[in-house]
């Protein structure tokens, strides 16, 4: 049985490390690819991520600059979110009260 390397995520693109080590693209892929289980579980925790971040009152825009994300992404994981059920509820914020007729 041998034991799997650990792989770090890239931060070149896979064209890029192709040409400096005088491979194929395809060859780095294969290389360095990142397993699936372990991208499901960061994508997951960068939706669970949004979808907080949303609840507690920021905008897109700023929820994009605090993951280090696009906004366009940020948009898109809450229209999924939406479709798929989840309460995107915002938090009221502390010291907000809906008090009726004072």
């Amino acid at each position: 049985m041998t034991q799997e390397p650990m792989r770090e995520r890239r931060t070149a693109t896979a064209r890029e490390l192709a040409d400096r080590f005088g491979v194929s693209p395809r060859t780095v892929l294969r290389m360095v690819a990142e397993e699936r289980a372990e991208y499901e579980g960061r994508s997951r925790q960068r939706r669970d991520q949004i979808v907080e971040l949303h609840r507690q009152g920021l905008k897109g825009c700023e929820i994009a600059r605090q993951l280090s994300v696009s906004a366009g992404l940020v948009s898109i994981r809450l229209k999924e979110a939406r479709s798929a059920g989840v309460d995107l509820t915002r938090y009221a914020a502390s010291g907000e009260t809906h008090e009726q007729g004072a």
